[in-house]
């Protein structure tokens, strides 16, 4: 029988449960982005983002190999899932692409180049150590531009010994993975 993973799902269960009536927010930090790409739109906004209710409430959420969520009231994202994971997603791009990206509502007086839509079908760190996120994006292009729309499923992995923090970790990098994807993928 392997030990690691019953100490991970132990480890990150103590931490999401033992906090003792004690509210803790954890903020997610942006990792390093180290290469450019480019991109076929000189601004884009990042208009909607949507993610599945366990997701988008402020509890942090893990799955267990049977599916069923586990979450704690006394352990919260620092800020609103969805709002949070917009700014993400247009500073990441912004920061890769060199362009105007910023989330809705877009603040420039002229209208964006394209706007961007993600939906996610999954979005949760596992008891296995995964932070997965699949679902889909659209982007639209006014006056008829070529719109587009891909599918996405990614995951990175956190050590369950670092509790929490590895799973705000593991959820900043794979934002970053996803801006870098459709940046690939769907804004070329």
């Amino acid at each position: 029988m392997n030990i690691a993973k019953p100490l991970i799902t132990l480890g990150l269960l103590v931490a999401l449960a033992a906090c003792g009536g004690t509210t803790e927010r954890f903020t997610v930090r942006a990792p390093a982005i180290t290469e450019k790409t480019s991109i076929a739109f000189a601004s884009v906004e990042v208009r909607d983002v949507s993610l599945p209710t366990y997701a988008a409430a402020e509890e942090i959420s893990l799955q267990m190999a049977d599916g069923s969520l586990i979450s704690s009231s006394d352990v919260l994202w620092a800020d609103a899932p969805e709002r949070a994971v917009a700014l993400e997603l247009s500073q990441n791009l912004a920061r890769m692409t060199g362009r105007r990206v910023a989330s809705e509502p877009w603040p420039f007086e002229a209208f964006p180049d394209a706007r961007l839509e993600v939906r996610f079908a999954e979005f949760v760190a596992t008891e296995t150590g995964q932070f997965r996120a699949s679902g889909q994006y659209f982007v639209a292009v006014p006056d008829d531009g070529r719109e587009r729309s891909g599918l996405f499923d990614l995951s990175v992995p956190f050590n369950g010994e670092g509790g929490i923090n590895a799973i705000a970790t593991a959820r900043g990098q794979l934002v970053l993975n996803l801006a870098r994807f459709i940046a690939q993928n769907g804004l070329k």
